[in-house]
Parts: C-alpha cells; structure tokens; sequence
C-alpha cells in the first residue's frame, strides 16, 4: 500500500490484486476487495478521484470487443 500513495502522489495510476499482495497488514489475509478497498481509502484520502473501469478504458485507450 505504500506503493499506492507514491503513485497516486506522483500523479501515475494504480492497481492492486492478490497477485501482488496478500496480507492486507501483518499476519492478516486479505481478499481481493478488501485491498481494492484499502486502495480506493489511500487514493480517496489524497484527494483523488476513483474512475470506473469503463472510464480506465478510455483514458489507456484500450479497447473491449
């Protein structure tokens, strides 16, 4: 999570998933949504604004079929 508020402060985008964290603390299992929700807190709390994935698509102009 640290890495969330760095990116967020240097103005870049973030992700997050189990596949890069586990514990969402020391000694504590996290599941998917609540690391997205620690994320969204992080974010949230610098200011930020959260934007939906079809919103994401469009700023990475990439496109779904």
């Amino acid at each position: 999570m640290p890495m969330v508020a760095k990116s967020v402060l240097q103005r870049g985008n973030v992700r997050v998933g189990l596949e890069d964290n586990l514990y969402l603390e020391k000694g504590r299992l996290a599941t998917n949504r609540q690391l997205v929700d620690k994320a969204v807190g992080i974010i949230q709390s610098y200011g930020f604004d959260i934007v939906s994935s079809t919103e994401a698509r469009k700023q990475l102009n990439l496109f779904t079929l």
